[in-house]
């Protein structure tokens, strides 16, 4: 990956002021470790008139793989050739704006106590990027930088010179000039902007990026046209920080309106009084119930069937009675938000052993769900249609045959107590239906009738004494001693 940053000067005020700016001497080339590979910064160009940085990552293909996202281990959806063969060392990308942050970190701030004035005024600057991913074109590279003070040109590269007809890549060759800009809010806008293009990040997006989008954003996000589409591909789409980092914007935007501080408008809602206790989510109460329902079976190697993002598997690998958990889904893209909760690529040798993630349809046998102690359906069978059932059943109970299973789904008739839902709707827009505790019952007795599981019932939440909990659990289990027996005496 490779970026310039160039200055033209006067003898009055040389262009080598760009080395004090950036903490980086022209006379030298510098090389820095990074988690990923090694950074060099060096000056092509280092005169009164003109200065020109460099900024080259050698990305190290190996680590990227060991270190990064796509690891993809125990079955990880992104173990495959691909994350061998890809566009990671040469495309900017959030691997570049991570070592702009940590090879130009005083600048990114706007610190220089050797030229503090310089860092505090306007440069003639132009930046390159040779290749720049930007999935949305050169016309949305256009609608992020121009708003900001740019002149911009993004020419589109071809796939290949020798075969116009082919037409362009999703790579632009991009070049940033302006003469209003400071360089710290040039290093910010990059910063932020590169990952956005590229609209992918190399690591796990958690809660502190939202602080880090704010911090990079200050004097230009709050305003910006593209706020939305910014925050939300910065976040790599995870609509939870997403909204957070929008009302904190917001907030942002309307102080500055007000000429005020941002403390002043968010003062409508007093502190809590330290002590009073906030009501436990349901979905936190639905995994301490499988977990106690886990520990009663004595189960110890464990499916998440439809583990969607990883929640339950991140619970069952804290406690060490669980020797492996196993998470199945057929969404690639919840595996793959999974192996980042996880941590997958920091997980020591002896904790990875313990897990698996790999896609799976549950309305088809798999070989691979045999021979575990207890599965876990949990809020799954909802979002199938109806006749898809047996095929669902079928595939659990009857080919995987665990010792243990567990289902939980919405209790419809708990329904009415949520203000906020309209009568007559499901929970969420994606459940094919919602069941009453008796359909809930007919259907798990009738299932463990068929395939010689014993089954009993549990609340999940408060159990209102009209419309009983939110969520129901049926607890499902085979003695295989039993039914062993009962298929002797059937065949003599």
């Amino acid at each position: 990956m490779f970026l310039t940053i160039s200055t033209s000067g006067t003898a009055a005020l040389p262009a080598t002021d760009l080395g004090f700016l950036l903490h980086k001497h022209p006379d030298k080339a510098q090389k820095f470790s990074t988690s990923y590979g090694t950074a060099h910064v060096f000056y092509p160009d280092a005169d009164a008139e003109r200065c020109t940085a460099a900024l080259l990552l050698e990305v190290d293909t190996v680590a990227l793989v060991r270190r990064g996202k796509g690891k993809g281990r125990g079955g990880a959806p992104d173990a495959a050739l691909a994350q061998y063969v890809n566009d990671r060392p040469y495309a900017a990308s959030s691997l570049l704006a991570v070592a702009l942050s940590a090879v130009f970190s005083s600048a990114l701030r706007g610190v220089c106590n050797a030229r503090p004035q310089r860092a505090a005024e306007p440069l003639p600057l132009r930046i390159e990027v040779p290749a720049l991913p930007a999935r949305g074109g050169p016309d949305l590279v256009r609608q992020l930088f121009e708003p900001l003070g740019w002149a911009v040109t993004a020419e589109p590269v071809a796939l290949d010179t020798e075969f116009p007809a082919w037409g362009d890549s999703r790579y632009v060759r991009l070049v940033l000039e302006s003469e209003k800009l400071t360089l710290a809010e040039a290093l910010r806008h990059l910063y932020v902007l590169l990952p956005v293009l590229d609209d992918a990040k190399h690591y796990w997006v958690s809660s502190d990026e939202v602080d880090k989008l704010l911090r990079a954003g200050e004097g230009w996000l709050p305003t910006h046209p593209e706020q939305k589409l910014i925050t939300s591909r910065y976040l790599s789409r995870r609509w939870s920080l997403t909204r957070q980092a929008m009302e904190r914007l917001e907030l942002v935007r309307l102080a500055e309106a007000d000429d005020s501080e941002v403390e002043s408008i968010d003062n409508a809602v007093e502190e809590e009084p330290e002590g009073e206790e906030k009501p436990t989510p349901l979905a936190v109460q639905r995994r301490e119930a499988i977990l106690a329902a886990l520990h009663a079976s004595g189960a110890a190697r464990v499916l998440d069937l439809g583990c969607g993002q990883g929640q339950l598997v991140q619970e069952l690998l804290k406690d060490a009675r669980f020797s492996e958990v196993v998470g199945v889904d057929v969404s690639v893209r919840a595996l793959t938000i999974a192996s980042r909760r996880l941590k997958l690529d920091r997980m020591g040798e002896r904790q990875a052993a313990r897990v698996k993630l790999f896609q799976g349809s549950l309305a088809y046998t798999d070989k691979r769900l045999k021979g575990y102690d207890a599965a876990v359906l949990s809020e799954v069978v909802e979002h199938l249609d109806l006749p898809r059932l047996p095929a669902l059943e079928y595939a659990v109970f009857g080919h995987a045959r665990p010792r243990t299973v567990l289902v939980t789904t919405p209790n419809v008739e708990y329904n009415v107590r949520w203000e906020t839902l309209p009568a007559g709707h499901v929970r969420h827009g994606d459940h094919r239906f919602e069941w009453t505790r008796e359909e809930f019952r007919t259907w798990a007795a009738a299932v463990a009738e068929r395939h010689g599981y014993e089954v009993g019932f549990q609340p999940v939440g408060p159990d209102d004494p009209e419309v009983g909990p939110p969520t129901q659990m049926a607890v499902f289990h085979r003695d295989e001693i039993r039914n062993d027996t009962t298929k002797e005496a059937k065949a003599a």
